[in-house]
């Protein structure tokens, strides 16, 4: 496929073009609206194909689940081995898209290593993630209330330590948006084992204070928004004693472990955080 289609495709999906602009540009790559017209089936088909693919893999088991939270009943994604009795649990937390099918797909991965993984909708009080308007979602969160949202995920930490398939150890990782909800995760829910935030907001000295968990954080080179907040949160762990470790992945744009944003999407970056995530929570969650 050519990259302008699958680049103008993918920015569709993620909702940083409307439909009426996707068909504009993608006439003016492919010859005609009519031709356009034509393809577009032909790209929805071969994403859900490859999400069907996905989905039917044999060796984890998913199911959509509600849990009692501060909002009210939240929807979320849980995958879990399918081999075995119980297993130490993971919450992660989505990019400010909401629940999309690439973070159902990280589920799957992280259940894929061992884990009972459970992704929260955090849009759940406002009806759920919208579906195919990722645009929509991103102006959705912008409506939650902070406080409340927070305690719905610390509700789920909760929810994992006494899941009958839960080992009772729980950790936490989010992305961009739920990076900085895991760091407020890992400051509002002293039970939580270990906390891996993606280029997430920072919290405030006066909140790392109240953290218990280990802290494994990452962030990209190439993350002006972020990055500035590195320096003073580091010296708060440091000065409360707090068990961290922080890496900087050079060259990388923030969001570089999203693989369905090829414009972000870093490969090398992306798959050593995920082996270094994976690694940290097989040692905090044992």
């Amino acid at each position: 496929m050519d990259k302008k289609i699958t680049t103008l495709y993918s920015d569709y999906r993620q909702g940083r073009t409307n439909r009426r602009d996707f068909v504009r540009k993608l006439a003016i790559v492919v010859g005609s609206t009519a031709t356009a017209s034509a393809l577009i089936p032909i790209l929805d088909e071969n994403r859900l194909g490859a999400l069907s693919s996905d989905q039917t893999e044999q060796d984890v088991k998913t199911e959509f689940i509600n849990y009692p939270g501060e909002t009210g009943e939240v929807r979320g994604f849980l995958a879990w081995p399918e081999a075995g009795k119980k297993f130490p649990a993971v919450l992660i937390i989505h990019e400010n898209r909401g629940l999309q099918p690439h973070i159902q797909d990280v589920t799957r991965r992280m259940a894929k290593e061992g884990f009972l993984a459970l992704a929260p909708d955090a849009l759940s009080p406002l009806g759920g993630t919208p579906e195919n308007d990722q645009a929509k979602a991103v102006t959705m969160i912008g409506q939650l209330d902070t406080d409340k949202t927070v305690k719905d995920f610390v509700a789920a930490v909760k929810y994992l330590k006494t899941h009958p398939l839960s080992t009772g150890k729980v950790g936490c990782t989010g992305f961009c948006w739920g990076g900085g909800m895991t760091n407020q995760v890992a400051v509002n829910s002293p039970d939580l084992d270990a906390a891996v935030p993606y280029y997430g907001k920072q919290p405030t000295a006066e909140q790392v204070a109240k953290i218990k968990a280990p802290i494994m954080a990452h962030y990209a080179g190439d993350d002006a928004f972020i990055n500035p907040g590195i320096p003073a949160f580091e010296e708060a762990l440091k000065k409360d004693k707090k068990e961290y470790q922080i890496f900087m992945y050079e060259g990388a744009q923030h969001a570089f472990n999203n693989d369905s944003n090829p414009e972000r999407y870093n490969e090398k970056a992306a798959k050593l955080a995920w082996s270094r995530t994976i690694a940290f929570f097989k040692e905090k969650l044992k």
